[in-house]
């Protein structure tokens, strides 16, 4: 199974997915890559911003989400 196919069968049971899980799960460097590529195909991924605070400094970085109902449409497109 690809990184690309894990990353959807992810998304698709509904769960977010951040970089450092990507990593972490599925030896993913470039998520974003991956899922620039799934938009291409046409999956409704949503980008929504996290944040991580660490000695004082705020990291910002994306978390991608499957949207596939209305409710979920109202997720913030960054």
């Amino acid at each position: 199974m690809t990184q690309k196919s894990q990353i959807l069968a992810h998304l698709k049971a509904g769960y977010e997915l951040s970089p450092l899980q990507a990593l972490d799960k599925f030896g993913c460097f470039r998520l974003a890559s991956v899922v620039f590529e799934l938009k291409k195909e046409g999956h409704n991924i949503a980008t929504i911003q996290g944040e991580s605070v660490r000695s004082g400094r705020t990291k910002h970085f994306a978390i991608y989400k499957l949207v596939k109902s209305a409710q979920d449409k109202q997720l913030t497109f960054i």
